[in-house]
């Protein structure tokens, strides 16, 4: 952080991360998460990024502990994590205590409204360690998160 408040970007880097079952973004459940793939919503939100002069890499995976291993990563490697944790949303402690850990602004962002659904899916364990949370807005979702990002960063005027 400088004297102004505003954390100093280091690496010009943001890592999205992407929770189990996004890989079949576009064909699973469109009616819920829409038709847009996963890899149309990292393009998008890396060419938002790029606007902003901040690269963005993405690791999506089924496997909890990939996911932690990445934020692990990250507090070397990156200024700020994007993170659609999927189902892991409800109940991963562990990338809960990972990103805990994270220095950096943490995005949490939901294709559909985890509030208009299922009881289950109303608790999120990220939610607490999450700077903000973006949900209900489908892909657009992603490309928010950036923007937000970019102004937590002071690379934008808009938080």
């Amino acid at each position: 952080m400088s004297g102004t408040g505003v954390p100093q970007l280091q690496h010009g880097r943001l890592r999205l991360l992407s929770g189990p079952n996004l890989n079949l973004l576009g064909e699973r459940e469109p009616a819920v998460y829409g038709t847009t793939t996963l890899a149309q919503i990292v393009e998008e939100a890396a060419a938002e990024a790029a606007r902003y002069g901040v690269d963005l890499d993405h690791v999506q995976s089924n496997h909890e502990g990939v996911l932690i291993d990445a934020v692990h990563a990250a507090r070397s490697e990156v200024d700020a994590v994007v993170i659609n944790p999927g189902a892991f949303t409800h109940y991963a402690w562990g990338l809960h205590d990972a990103l805990a850990a994270f220095d950096g602004p943490i995005l949490e962002v939901h294709l559909s409204n985890p509030q208009r659904r299922e009881a289950w899916r109303h608790t999120s364990v990220v939610a607490p360690v999450a700077t903000g949370t973006i949900s209900g807005l489908g892909a657009a979702g992603y490309v928010l998160a950036v923007r937000a990002v970019a102004g937590l960063l002071g690379l934008a005027e808009e938080t």
